[in-house]
C-alpha cells in the first residue's frame, strides 16, 4: 500500500514540472514605432549583413548601396521572410509532436462495501496503469510525415527570399527607368522651352504663323508633363524600393544607390540547361516533392493503423483486506467493423493530389520558362534594333550640330533636333528596361541569376536559419 502511494506521489510530483505559460502581449503602437526606427545604417543590419554574407562590410554603412547589399537588407528586415521563418518553426515543432510517446494513464478507483465481505477495512481501491504501446512503426510514420512537412516549409522560406530578391530588383529596375528618364526629359522639356519661345519671336516678326507656335506650346507642354510623370515614377519607385525591403520611406532618402547593374544584359542560357536550373533548383518545386512524401508517410501511417495498439494494464488493489497485483491487457482494438478503410483511401485521394499538384506546378514552371526565354530573345532582337536607330539619331543630330556650327543651321533647327534625339533616348531607355524586365521573369523562372553573383544569398540557402 505505501508503494503505491508512492507511485501515486511520484506521478504527481512530475506533472508539476510542467512549462508555464508566459504571456507576451502585442501592442501596434510599439511595432509602428519600431518599424518607423529601421534604419539603413544601424549596427543590428550591419551584424546581419555580415553574417549572411559570410564576410564583413567596410565601411558601414556604405558609400553606395548595390543590388546584392539591398537584398540582404531586405533579407534582414522582409515581414514575408520573418513570417516564412515563423511558421517554418511552427511545423518543425510538429517533428516532437510526432515522435512524442503516449503518456500512460494512471486509473484510481475506489469502491466502499457495505455490507463489509472480508476481514480487512470495508473498501476495494488501488492504482492501475494503462500503457499505450502503438505497434506497426506508427510513430515512425508519423514522424517521417513531420519531417517532410518540416522541410517543406525550410524550403518555402528559400522561396520567400527569391521573391523578396525580386522585388528589389524590380524596384531598382524602376528607379533605374525613372531617373533615366528624367535625365532624358529635363533635356527634351528644356529644347522644348526654346523652341516655344523662338517660335513667338519668329511669330512676332512674321516668319511664323499661329497653328506654328501652337503646335511649339503643345509639344512644350507635353515634355513638361511627361517630366512630372518621369519624377512621379521616381518617387513610386522609391516607395517600392523602401517596402520591398522592409523599412520607412525616410530610410532610403539620402542613400546613394549604385544602379549600373541594370546597363548591361546577361546572355541568356542555352534552353535546355535553363530547364534543367528550373527542374532542380527551384525551390517551390521542391517543396511540392516534400509535401507528396508527406502525404506518403501519411499513407503509410492509415495503413499501420489497421494493426491495433495494445494497452498494457498493471496494477495493485486492495480488496476488503485482500492485497491484489495485476499483469494483463489494459484494452486491445479489435478491427471488426472499422479496418481503417475510409482513412486509408482519404490518404490516397491526398497523395493522389499532391502528385497531381506537383505535376502542374512542374508544367507551369516549364511553360513559364520557355515564355521567359523567347520574350528575353525578343527583347534582345528589339535592343538591337533600337541601337541601330539611336545610332543613326545620333548621326542625324551630329551633323546638325557641325551644320549650326558652320552657319548653314538656325538655332531653331539645331534645338529642333536635340529635341528629337531625347526623344531617340527616351525610346532606346524603353527598349533596355524591356530587356531587363525580361531578365528578371528568366531569373524567376529559374530562381537563378542570369550573373553569378558572389556570396549571393539566394544560393546558399542559409536565409533558411
Amino acid at each position: 500500500m505505501r508503494r503505491a502511494l508512492s507511485i501515486v506521489f511520484l506521478v504527481l510530483t512530475g506533472v508539476t514540472g510542467c512549462t508555464t505559460y508566459h504571456p507576451q502581449p502585442i501592442a501596434p503602437d510599439q511595432l509602428a514605432r519600431q518599424f518607423e526606427q529601421r534604419s539603413l545604417a544601424s549596427e543590428e543590419l550591419h551584424a546581419g549583413i555580415a553574417r549572411e554574407a559570410g564576410h564583413d562590410v567596410t565601411p558601414w554603412p556604405p558609400a553606395a548601396w548595390n543590388r546584392e547589399l539591398l537584398t540582404l537588407a531586405a533579407i534582414y528586415y522582409s515581414p514575408a521572410l520573418d513570417l516564412a521563418r515563423a511558421q517554418w518553426g511552427t511545423v518543425k515543432a510538429g517533428i516532437d509532436v510526432a515522435n512524442a510517446i503516449p503518456n500512460p494513464v494512471l486509473q484510481l478507483p475506489f469502491q466502499f462495501n457495505t455490507p463489509n465481505p472480508g476481514p480487512g477495512a470495508p473498501f476495494t481501491w488501488g492504482p492501475s496503469l494503462d500503457i499505450p504501446i502503438e505497434t506497426a512503426h506508427k510513430r515512425g510514420y508519423r514522424v517521417d510525415q513531420a519531417s517532410h512537412l518540416s522541410e517543406a516549409a525550410r524550403l518555402n522560406i528559400v522561396t520567400a527570399t527569391w521573391t523578396v530578391r525580386a522585388q528589389v530588383r524590380d524596384a531598382m529596375l524602376a528607379l533605374y527607368a525613372a531617373r533615366t528618364r528624367i535625365a532624358f526629359l529635363s533635356t527634351k522639356a528644356e529644347a522644348q522651352r526654346q523652341i516655344t519661345v523662338m517660335s513667338r519671336h519668329r511669330l512676332a516678326v512674321g516668319q511664323y504663323s499661329e497653328p506654328d507656335v501652337d503646335a511649339a506650346v503643345l509639344a512644350d507642354t507635353q515634355a513638361q508633363s511627361d517630366l512630372v510623370a518621369a519624377r512621379t515614377a521616381e518617387e513610386d519607385a522609391r516607395a517600392q524600393l523602401a517596402a520591398a525591403i522592409g523599412v520607412p520611406v525616410t530610410a532610403v532618402d539620402g542613400v546613394t544607390l549604385d544602379l549600373s547593374d541594370f546597363g548591361t544584359a546577361a546572355p541568356a542560357p542555352p534552353a535546355a540547361d535553363a530547364q534543367r536550373a528550373a527542374i532542380f533548383h527551384r525551390a517551390d518545386l521542391r517543396a511540392s516533392l516534400a509535401e507528396y512524401a508527406a502525404a506518403e508517410s501519411a499513407l503509410r501511417l492509415e495503413v499501420a493503423k489497421q494493426y491495433p495498439d495494445i494497452h498494457l494494464g498493471p496494477g495493485y488493489t486492495y480488496d476488503t483486506g485482500t492485497n491484489k497485483i495485476a499483469f494483463g491487457l489494459a484494452g486491445i482494438t479489435l478491427p471488426i467493423f472499422d479496418q481503417n478503410q475510409g482513412g486509408i483511401k482519404q490518404a490516397e485521394a491526398k497523395r493522389k493530389e499532391a502528385a497531381v499538384r506537383t505535376g502542374a506546378l512542374q508544367d507551369r514552371i516549364i511553360g513559364d520558362l520557355a515564355h521567359a526565354l523567347a520574350r528575353y530573345q525578343a527583347s534582345g532582337e528589339a535592343l538591337q534594333v533600337s541601337d541601330a536607330h539611336l545610332a543613326s539619331a545620333r548621326r542625324q543630330l551630329d551633323s546638325q550640330a557641325a551644320a549650326f556650327a558652320s552657319g548653314n543651321a538656325d538655332r531653331l533647327t539645331y534645338t529642333q533636333a536635340k529635341a528629337d534625339y531625347q526623344t531617340s533616348e527616351t525610346a532606346h531607355l524603353d527598349a533596355e528596361v524591356a530587356v531587363q524586365q525580361a531578365a528578371g521573369a528568366l531569373e524567376d523562372a529559374m530562381q537563378l541569376p542570369l550573373v553569378h553573383e558572389a556570396r549571393s544569398p539566394m544560393l546558399s540557402e542559409r536565409t533558411t536559419r
